[in-house]
């Protein structure tokens, strides 16, 4: 598909996408005979997690990270496994924090 039809089926912007590859946060998208991109359905999963974790605050860096060791998979899973690992414990921490905080706004609603 070109990129206006994953621009649609994602829900992110042709810039963005464009933006997302440029600095290496999707992996390169194969480009057809005339030099347009062709993008498939792995295409669409990488820029939805994209989306997913910038939504939840992870690094740029990090996610540029662990794009650069998927392009390695045999090589990189303990690397790949460990950056998600590291990821996961600094959502959960983020989550008990957003968990504490929404308990004192009800407590403070209900006195």
């Amino acid at each position: 598909m070109n990129i206006k039809e994953m621009s649609k089926q994602t829900n992110t912007p042709t810039n963005t996408i464009r933006y997302f590859e440029r600095i290496g946060l999707i992996p390169q998208v194969k480009r057809n005979h005339y030099g347009l991109r062709e993008f498939s359905d792995v295409d669409a999963d990488w820029i939805r997690f994209i989306k997913q974790m910038r939504a939840v605050n992870l690094s740029i860096e990090s996610l540029i990270e662990y794009v650069a060791l998927s392009d390695q998979p045999e090589k990189s899973v303990a690397a790949r496994t460990e950056l998600l690992t590291e990821q996961t414990n600094d959502l959960q921490q983020q989550i008990n924090l957003l968990e504490t905080a929404k308990d004192e706004l009800q407590r403070r609603i209900t006195s």
